[in-house]
């Protein structure tokens, strides 16, 4: 058996995101084309037909943008029966939709994520998360970046917490190709050269794949939890305020991370989320240099 661990980003343009994330989603082999199946009958039952169609994507700045929500204010009357012809509608000719094809897409949009995550949580499929600071002070090592490695980190005990020894596979959104090639090297370098990696490479397959987003419906999911992360979810020790209306999806993406336990900080139990907040980049090196020096 073997966990494939899909992951995206959010917010690493360093526009207007509260915060950079880096996010996975982990499917089971043996469920992968039944949540897809499921998922693809959702944008039928919510659109009127696939939302992904052509070049459109599924991804979070899209469908939980704050146009959509004021657009669910709109003084329109839409019947639930109505929702997916007229969110089609609006796909199918966007330019000359009329109020009530808006609101009715920017409902289908809302409803459609909700049932993501809920089909996510049905098939038992896990979030993880890096969640940077946009200010953190950056790593001028040229090592796997610590968001990376954090995220690897808990993939990893989410593996050894499966009953039966499973592996995991991770799957990237293909990055610019100079860029994917520096992150394949810096993955082998990872799990061949530094003893954690060599242990985590006992249940974790080294090579990374790449796929396009737009054809890959496990890297779409894996965004719309980044976006979800970045502008929603919140930890004590996150202080930028989040959206309050993605707080019920927020709440969703949070029932889907792992909790484990292990020995660390002198506690024999102490709690791990898959989850994790990072506030500065640099490695540990670095900052006991940087430390010293003023």
């Amino acid at each position: 058996m073997a966990w494939f661990l899909f992951i995206d980003e959010s917010g690493h343009d360093r526009r207007a995101s509260p915060y950079e994330v880096l996010a996975g989603v982990a499917v089971q082999d043996r469920d992968l084309w039944n949540l897809i199946n499921a998922l693809h009958s959702a944008e039928l039952e919510h659109f009127g037909r696939r939302y992904s169609a052509g070049k459109a994507e599924l991804k979070g700045r899209e469908l939980l943008k704050t146009k959509v929500f004021n657009h669910l204010r709109l003084n329109a009357s839409v019947p639930d029966a109505d929702v997916a012809s007229l969110a089609k509608a609006a796909l199918d000719d966007g330019a000359n939709a009329s109020v009530r094809q808006l609101k009715a897409l920017a409902i289908a949009k809302t409803k459609y994520v909700q049932e993501v995550f809920e089909i996510c949580s049905r098939f038992h499929c896990r979030a993880f998360a890096s969640i940077v600071e946009t200010d953190a002070r950056p790593t001028v090592s040229d090592g796997l970046r610590k968001d990376y490695g954090y995220l690897f980190e808990r993939f990893f005990y989410f593996l050894e917490d499966q009953r039966d020894r499973e592996y995991g596979v991770i799957v990237f959104d293909e990055l610019e190709k100079t860029q994917s090639h520096i992150l394949i090297e810096q993955a082998h370098r990872y799990f061949k050269d530094t003893a954690t990696g060599r242990q985590r490479a006992s249940q974790i397959i080294p090579e990374p794949f790449f796929v396009h987003s737009d054809l890959t419906t496990g890297i779409q999911i894996a965004d719309l939890v980044a976006y979800t992360v970045s502008w929603g979810f919140r930890m004590n020790s996150m202080t930028k305020a989040p959206r309050a209306e993605l707080k019920p999806f927020a709440d969703q993406v949070g029932c889907l991370r792992h909790r484990t336990t292990r020995d660390r900080k002198g506690q024999q139990d102490f709690v791990i989320w898959s989850f994790s907040h990072i506030s500065d980049l640099r490695t540990r090196a670095e900052i006991d240099i940087d430390d010293d020096v003023t």
